[in-house]
């Protein structure tokens, strides 16, 4: 079973890392690639590119011009620490011990703009892009074309040596869309977390992203590799619905805490 994640934007490279385990990016050389389409944008280019302030701009300039394709722990932290957005304050990988931390690089995958695919503890330095983001390559107008399938392919070679080949979608549409379905064999599940608001369940951004890192969190803590384990998930109040649920959509709702 391999769950996917999106990345975040916020990123912390301050905190000393929990673990010196690491491990290399797998696609370094696609990498550089989009590094040096990047380095050819000047500052307003990219602001414009990205939506970004001039200082946000001009910060992620200076990281494309530091980037190298050696990643040493000087210049790089592993991905499941670096970022620092919801989906990573629900999974808190910080404070997960060695043990957890091996399950998680065996199980997950991060899905990249510049990297691809990052596995928890591969080395990452410090980047903005966006697989949303229009950035035109040799390869076509967008990131999407720029990975075509190989982000699929990935992941088929790592689910090929599960009997039972299972993906379990906790990335964002915007993320998730760089897998090229036509090329995945893995059967996929995703998981929906819904709140109480108003009158009706729904999907609340913030809320969804936090309780996609739980789920990761508990199915580390259970070791989860089936359907059925994860639909035990119960943290932070989120109970499964079957009523709402089908075999390969997973709803887990929320009743307003009082």
């Amino acid at each position: 079973m391999l769950f996917l994640l999106s990345p975040a934007k916020a990123l912390d490279y301050e905190t000393p890392p929990v673990s010196a385990t690491h491990t290399q990016p797998l696609f370094v050389p696609q990498a550089a690639e989009l590094i040096e389409v990047l380095r050819q944008q000047s500052p307003q280019q990219i602001a414009e590119l990205m939506d970004l302030s001039d200082a946000l701009s001009s910060l992620n300039v200076a990281r494309y011009q530091a980037w190298s394709p050696e990643f040493t722990t000087a210049n790089a932290k592993q991905a499941v620490l670096a970022f620092n957005g919801d989906v990573y304050e629900g999974l808190e990988a910080k404070s997960l011990n060695e043990a957890e931390l091996g399950w998680l690089q065996d199980h997950v995958c991060i899905l990249s703009g510049l990297y691809g695919v990052l596995r928890p503890l591969d080395l990452m330095q410090p980047y903005r892009l966006e697989m949303g983001t229009r950035l035109a390559t040799p390869k076509g107008k967008n990131l999407y074309q720029f990975w075509g399938s190989q982000i699929a392919d990935y992941l088929n070679q790592r689910a090929a040596a599960d009997a039972s080949p299972l993906i379990v979608n906790l990335a964002s549409e915007e993320y998730f869309k760089s897998v090229d379905k036509k090329a995945l064999k893995p059967r996929i599940v995703s998981c929906v977390f819904e709140e109480f608001k108003g009158d009706k369940y729904k999907v609340i951004s913030f809320a969804a992203k936090r309780a996609r890192g739980l789920m990761v969190r508990y199915a580390v803590a259970q070791r989860a590799l089936s359907v059925e384990q994860l639909k035990g998930f119960d943290l932070e109040g989120y109970q499964y619905v079957a009523a709402a649920s089908e075999p390969d959509r997973l709803v887990f709702r929320r009743e307003p805490q009082r």
